[in-house]
């Protein structure tokens, strides 16, 4: 059986977190730096040398692209040739069953992760040789713009780096959405928008295993820190504590809750309340 990352003792989880939440408010947040500290918060075995590692081979990957190849079309070749090509760098179906897809440092030593923890490599690696690149949210499923938001040149780091056609964007977003490709989708991704979305993912793989509310738990916690989030993540969480057997805590939590869902909706609000007395009652 596989053994999954575990997570580290609770002082150096709480070091971590801070330094998340206070790189999350930085005037330009690092997106290298934020994922890395997610990997850091699932995974105990990841030390300080092993994030200053990650970062090392991110920097030493972009000094391998050739310098300024050229134009948008030439910088995306340049980084399929060589992360997709030379190291191998892309992804399979199976990678979407693995925590270790969501982690950075994992998905830099492995080689494998999700689209999206597939872009940030690219991202990072492109970005640290100079190449005009952003991340583009396409729905489900996360790819790479080079040059100009209006006529980028988008890559799949899942598919290897393969560049793709105005034909293969349509597709990828018809084949998620059952609708056509908009121009709005074509906007770059600001870093916190990336990190949430990784989060996203994480918490949806952690619903899938009831076991691992561990997991869940830290997830929505890291979410909770980014200056932007949904009101319900507050939710959530106390939800979770309640699953975890935390029952007097959660339902302290979902009688705040339900206090700031009362301002918006009484009926949804009282719902939370029922939810909070039920939890007590698994006290007695």
């Amino acid at each position: 059986m596989r053994h999954h990352p575990q997570p580290p003792p609770p002082e150096r989880s709480g070091e971590l977190r801070r330094r998340f939440a206070e790189e999350a408010r930085s005037e330009r947040p690092d997106l290298s730096v934020l994922c890395l500290l997610v990997g850091a918060v699932a995974d105990g075995t990841l030390d300080e040398a092993g994030l200053d590692a990650a970062q090392v081979e991110l920097d030493r990957l972009a000094g391998e692209l050739p310098y300024r190849p050229g134009g948008p079309h030439a910088w995306a070749a340049a980084l399929r040739e060589l992360l997709g090509g030379r190291y191998g760098f892309g992804g399979v179906p199976a990678d979407y069953g693995r925590l270790e897809s969501s982690l950075l440092h994992e998905v830099v030593r492995r080689r494998r992760g999700l689209p999206i923890l597939l872009s940030v490599v690219w991202l990072e690696v492109a970005r640290r040789a100079g190449a005009p690149v952003y991340g583009v949210a396409l729905p489900g499923h996360f790819v790479v713009g080079f040059g100009l938001a209006e006529e980028p040149v988008l890559a799949d780091p899942f598919a290897g780096g393969r560049v793709l056609s105005g034909k293969d964007a349509h597709a990828l977003v018809a084949g998620a959405t059952g609708g056509p490709l908009r121009a709005a989708m074509l906007e770059p991704a600001a870093p916190l928008d990336v990190v949430a979305r990784v989060l996203n993912n994480v918490r949806a793989w952690a619903a899938a295993r009831p076991e691992r509310s561990d997991v869940a738990l830290w997830a929505v916690d890291l979410a909770l820190a980014l200056p932007a989030h949904p009101a319900r993540l507050r939710h959530e969480r106390a939800r979770l504590l309640v699953l975890r057997g935390e029952f007097a805590a959660g339902a302290a939590e979902l009688e705040e809750y339900a206090e700031v869902a009362a301002a918006v909706d009484e009926e949804a609000a009282e719902g939370v309340r029922a939810e909070a007395r039920a939890a007590r009652a698994l006290l007695n």
